[in-house]
C-alpha cells in the first residue's frame, strides 16, 4: 500500500489555498461578481473543497487509515481544481500550470492501485465518549423507529408516524439547541453543535424525510428566538419546543422571491390588538402538521428598505391534514395550504401556504417593537445554522448509500465475481468513504468554530460541498445497484431522489456560492 505522506498534502492543500486567494483577489479588481458568475461560482466550491481539505488534515493525524482517506481526499481537491481552471487560467487571474508542484501527489494518490485499497475503510470518527453515546442513541431510534416507516412514507407520500414524532420528542431531540435555563439541553459550548451534527446524521440515515429534518424547524426557530425573543416569548415558547408539544414550519420563501429575502411581498399590517398577515409563501416544509409557523413579513410598506422592511413572527395555526388545509378565524381571517408534490424528500411535505387577512396577536412578533426591522437577521441567525445541519442531513444519507452498496456489492455477482471485487466498483466505493469522512470532519470543525460565535462563511461552504457530494455519492450507490438501484423496491432509490434536493433548500447552490461565499472570499481578499 502507498504511504500516505501528509506532509505533502500539507503542502499542497496551501498551494491550492493560495490559488483561491489569489484568484479570489483577481476578481475583487475585475468588475462585479454578477459580471463573472461562472468563476466566481467555481471559486466557491474549490474554496470549500480547500476548506474540507485543512479539516482532513487534522483528521489525517490519528492513524494510517486516517491519513489515507485524507491524502485521497486532498488528491481528489486538487483534480477538481485543476479541472476547474484549465483553459480559465486568465479568468481566475492566474498561469497556466499554477498546479504544477501538485501534480506529483495527485499522480500518487489518484492512482487507481492505490484508491481501490481503500474500498472498505470508511475510517473512525473520533468522537468522545459523550458522543459516541449520543451517536449510539439516535442510530438505535433511526434503525428501530424510522427506517421501518421510511419506505413506506415514501412510496404513498403519506405523513410521518406520529410515534415518530412522539418518540424522537422524548429523546430530546427538539431541545438540543434549547438553552437548560428553557428546559432544553444546550449548556452553550460547542457540545451543543456537535452534538446537534451527529444527532441529525443519525437520523438522516434513517431518512431524510421523516428522520433528519424534523429537527430543522425547530432548530431554526429556537436560534431566531434566542437571538431575538423577548424574555417573555423565550419562555413561552422553548420549552415547548424542547419538549415537543409545539412543531414549527418556516415560511421565508414566495413565489417570485427564494433566496433573494430583500424583496419579499407577504405583509404584516398592525391592526387592533396585533397584526393582519397577507400573501403568500411556498415551500413551506411540514406547515400542515406544524403548530406555528416562523413567518418572515413585510412590516415597512417602504419597499426600498428591502430586507430592513422585514420583522419575524411566530404565527399560531391548528394542525391540518397532510396533503393540503384551510383555516378560518371567527374574525374572517383565513388561511389555505396547498401541497406541493416533489420527487423525494415525502414525509414533510412542501405547502404553498395563503394568508388572507390572518391575524396573530401582538406578542407574534419576535422581539416585540424592538425587533421591527430585524427579521432578515434573526432568521439569519436559524438559517446559517441550518445550514451545518444540512450538511449532516447530507452525510447521513451518504452513510446509507454507501452502506447499502457495499452490502449489495458484496452479495451480488456478475460474471461469476461478485461486483465488489471489480477495480472500478471499489474505486467508486472508496471515493465515497472519503468524500463522507471529508464532509463529517468538515462539519465537525464547522460546529467548533460556530460555538465560538465565528463560522458563518464555513457553514455556508460545508453546505455547499458536501450537498453536492452527496449527489454523487448517491448516484454512484444506485449505479453499484445496476437495475435494481433504479426500482423503489431498493431504498438506494430514495437515497438518490432526496439527495437531490439538498443543494436546494437552506439555500439554493448557486445563491450560496454566488452571493455568499464568492462574496465573502472577495471582500476578505480586497
Amino acid at each position: 500500500m502507498t504511504t500516505p505522506d501528509l506532509h505533502a498534502a500539507s503542502a499542497v492543500v496551501d498551494l491550492a489555498s493560495s490559488v483561491v486567494t489569489r484568484a479570489a483577489r483577481h476578481l475583487a479588481s475585475h468588475g462585479s461578481l454578477d459580471d463573472n458568475q461562472q468563476i466566481a461560482y467555481d471559486l466557491a466550491h474549490a474554496a470549500s473543497a480547500t476548506a474540507s481539505a485543512k479539516a482532513m488534515l487534522h483528521y489525517g493525524a490519528k492513524g494510517e487509515i486516517e491519513a489515507a482517506l485524507t491524502v485521497a481526499f486532498v488528491a481528489d481537491a486538487i483534480h477538481d481544481l485543476a479541472s476547474k481552471l484549465l483553459g480559465r487560467e486568465t479568468s481566475w487571474g492566474l498561469e497556466p500550470g499554477v498546479l504544477d508542484d501538485a501534480m506529483a501527489f495527485v499522480i500518487t494518490y489518484r492512482d487507481p492501485a492505490f484508491l481501490a485499497t481503500l474500498a472498505n475503510e470508511a475510517g473512525p470518527r473520533h468522537l468522545d465518549a459523550d458522543f459516541e453515546m449520543v451517536q449510539d442513541t439516535f442510530r438505535r431510534f433511526a434503525e428501530d423507529k424510522i427506517r421501518p416507516e421510511a419506505e413506506h412514507v415514501h412510496r404513498t407520500n403519506g405523513d410521518i408516524p406520529e410515534h415518530i414524532i412522539a418518540g424522537l420528542a422524548e429523546i430530546g431531540s427538539f431541545g438540543l439547541s434549547v438553552p437548560e435555563e428553557y428546559d432544553g439541553y444546550a449548556a452553550g459550548g460547542e457540545s451543543d453543535y456537535i452534538g446537534m451534527v451527529v444527532a441529525t446524521e443519525e437520523l438522516s440515515r434513517g431518512s431524510l424525510g421523516i428522520g433528519g429534518s424534523l429537527i430543522t424547524r425547530p432548530e431554526i426557530l429556537t436560534r431566531a428566538l434566542v437571538r431575538g425573543g423577548t424574555e417573555e416569548q423565550k419562555r413561552t415558547w422553548l420549552p415547548r419546543l424542547a419538549s415537543g408539544e409545539v412543531m414549527a414550519a418556516v415560511a421565508v420563501t414566495e413565489p417570485d422571491f427564494g433566496s433573494d429575502v430583500a424583496g419579499l411581498k407577504v405583509t404584516a399590517t398592525p391592526v387592533e390588538g396585533g397584526w393582519a398577515i397577507n400573501g403568500v409563501k411556498t415551500w413551506c416544509t411540514f406547515a400542515a402538521r406544524a403548530d406555528v409557523l416562523m413567518l418572515l413579513a413585510r412590516t415597512d410598506p417602504d419597499r426600498a428598505k428591502a430586507h430592513k422592511g422585514l420583522s419575524l413572527f411566530v404565527v399560531p395555526k391548528p394542525r391540518g391534514e397532510g396533503h393540503g388545509f384551510a383555516f378560518t378565524q371567527p374574525e374572517g381571517g383565513k388561511m389555505e395550504g396547498r401541497a406541493i408534490d416533489t420527487i423525494g424528500y415525502r414525509g414533510m411535505h412542501s405547502y404553498e401556504v395563503a394568508f388572507d387577512n390572518w391575524v396573530v396577536p401582538n406578542d407574534s412578533l419576535i422581539g416585540g417593537e424592538a425587533g421591527l426591522g430585524k427579521g432578515f437577521y434573526y432568521q439569519m441567525e436559524g438559517f446559517e445554522n441550518g445550514r451545518l445541519q444540512t450538511a449532516a442531513r447530507a452525510i447521513g444519507v451518504m452513510q446509507a448509500a454507501y452502506e447499502a452498496a457495499c452490502r449489495y456489492a458484496i452479495d451480488r455477482s456478475v460474471f461469476g465475481r461478485p461486483v465488489g471485487d471489480y477495480q472500478l466498483t471499489r474505486i467508486k466505493l472508496a471515493r465515497m468513504a472519503v468524500l463522507i469522512q471529508a464532509g463529517r470532519q468538515f462539519a465537525y470543525e464547522v460546529a467548533t468554530l460556530m460555538a465560538k460565535g465565528e463560522g458563518a462563511l464555513e457553514a455556508s461552504m460545508v453546505k455547499a460541498y458536501v450537498c453536492k457530494a452527496a449527489e454523487w455519492v448517491t448516484r454512484e450507490a444506485l449505479q453499484i445497484h445496476g437495475g435494481m438501484g433504479y426500482a423503489e423496491e431498493f431504498p438506494v432509490s430514495r437515497y438518490f431522489v432526496d439527495a437531490r434536493v439538498l443543494s436546494i433548500f437552506e439555500g439554493a447552490d448557486e445563491t450560496l456560492c454566488l452571493k455568499i461565499i464568492a462574496r465573502r472570499l472577495v471582500e476578505n481578499a480586497a
